[in-house]
């Protein structure tokens, strides 16, 4: 878009020399800063930098699309009438965008407090600088944790999707329909590791700036650079990153300033073809809080959710931690926790990692008794109330006879030694009383009950496998 002073009837102007261009645009930033004040001159003005001139029209650089379209819209007129008063042979003003490392732009003569000096292109180093080391921008960057890798990620259906979505971002960033990826999902279900391991994978394939930060640091640098009067040099950094990666952006719920600017740095951004990673604990359209605009940005790439996971998956998690520990878990251990905790894999993670140092320290080995030793504030804020419909169902399944067999008056050993179990687990896991677990079970008398229990009892204590299996039992149903 070109600023222009109507006068078409004005003789061809005379072209100036780049020493009174230069003097003309430092009597010009002087105009400027006293006009608009000294904070606002610092944070919009002192970016702009001479272009080339070509006839009566002069180019005037500056680094983003974003900064660009601001002074246009703010002090584009006034830019004009100042260029044609102090220099009349200067009848239109250009503004354009100067690319980081763009070859073909223009040396740029910047304005300082007393002295006009030449740049390269913001981002443009010495002739020798290399550009092909990987960046991860240490001033904006929370560390990436070198043990959340796409290696280390177990895949299984309720994240099968999402981990495919990041793959793709982490070998194409800014492919069409991946900008920005989206994702989302319950607490410790594996968002924040996709997110490391899209960072390690780009910074190991080098070539790629990286920025990663939670949306609450987001929100904190923000709020610092306002306080200190450099919000330019913030935006500026944000927007010269090739892959910028916010987490947990639902921290940004009702902080209206802080969700202006990430919109404003988000539109930068994919506008220039860089890719945009953001994580969250619900998906755009349910993040209510956020702004419309916002939320329709964010839901306009890829959206992938993180499902809770299935014992399948926290089975399989478990077995390559404990194979990564070298401590050897047995399987009725895993598959105890696996049914113990379902709601977090950090949790879950956390519990197994408690087990191997507990058996590294004291060089014991890890049993299902020792578990519940050493896990039982875990296990016992998982702790809640069981039904003897519960107990029929889930004997029933392990078993695998039918649940009607639970009250019926078959005798067949197949079907009453689960029975059997069921009633011993009822007065194990419940507070009801003998003739009310009996009435649970086709009716029958509390003496019956009570020769189950007891029956029950004394086979745990002669067959230690049925006794595991019981035990097992046990503590799926309390999970």
């Amino acid at each position: 878009m070109t600023i222009g002073v109507d006068d078409d009837e004005r003789a061809s102007p005379h072209l100036e020399d780049g020493k009174a261009l230069e003097e003309s645009w430092l009597q010009i930033c002087s105009r400027l800063k006293g006009e608009v004040g000294e904070v606002e001159y610092r944070t919009w003005l002192t970016k702009i930098a001479l272009g080339p001139v070509d006839g009566d029209e002069i180019t005037l650089l500056l680094p983003t699309r974003f900064l660009r379209d601001w002074v246009r819209s703010q002090y584009g007129d006034r830019l004009s009438e100042l260029w044609n008063q102090v220099l009349p042979s200067i009848r239109r003003v250009e503004l354009q965008v100067a690319r980081p490392g763009d070859p073909s732009a223009p040396a740029l003569v910047l304005e300082s407090d007393t002295s006009a000096v030449v740049a390269a292109p913001q981002g443009v180093e010495a002739e020798e600088a290399p550009r092909n080391a990987p960046e991860v921008r240490s001033d904006l960057v929370t560390a990436l944790d070198t043990r959340f890798t796409f290696d280390t990620f177990v895949v299984g259906k309720p994240n099968e999707f999402a981990y495919a979505c990041a793959r793709r971002v982490a070998e194409k960033p800014s492919s069409v329909g991946f900008n920005p990826l989206f994702l989302y999902g319950g607490v410790g279900l594996g968002k924040t590791h996709l997110m490391h391991a899209i960072g390690a994978e780009l910074v190991q394939r080098g070539n790629v700036s990286v920025a990663y930060m939670s949306a609450e640091k987001f929100m904190y640098r923000f709020i610092a650079a306002i306080r200190s009067q450099s919000t330019m040099e913030f935006k500026e950094q944000l927007r010269s990153v090739d892959v910028l990666m916010i987490d947990d952006l639902q921290f940004l719920i009702g902080k209206d300033n802080t969700q202006e600017e990430f919109f404003h740095t988000f539109n930068a951004l994919v506008d220039a073809g860089r890719q945009i990673v953001v994580s969250a604990d619900k998906s755009p359209s349910d993040l209510s809080g956020l702004e419309d605009r916002l939320r329709t940005r964010l839901g306009c790439g890829m959206v992938a959710d993180i499902h809770a996971t299935t014992f399948e998956l926290r089975i399989s998690i478990l077995e390559a931690k404990a194979a990564a520990s070298g401590v050897v878990v047995p399987a009725k251990v895993l598959e105890f926790l696996a049914h113990k905790i379902t709601s977090n894999v950090r949790e879950l993670e956390g519990a197994l990692n408690r087990l191997i140092a507990h058996a590294n320290l004291f060089g014991r080995p890890v049993t299902l008794e020792a578990t519940q030793d050493v896990l039982h504030d875990i296990l016992k804020a998982h702790d809640r109330r069981v039904t003897i419909e519960e107990i029929q169902k889930k004997v029933a399944e392990h078993w695998n006879i039918r649940l009607t067999d639970m009250s019926s008056a078959r005798r067949a050993r197949a079907v009453a030694r689960p029975r059997q179990v069921a009633m011993y687990l009822a007065k194990q896991l419940t507070s009801r009383s003998l003739p009310e677990i009996g009435r649970k079970f086709g009716n029958r008398d509390h003496t019956t009950v009570m020769h189950a229990v007891s029956r029950v009892a004394e086979l745990m204590e002669r067959d230690p496998a049925f006794a595991e299996d019981v035990e097992l039992m046990r503590r799926m149903l309390e999970s």
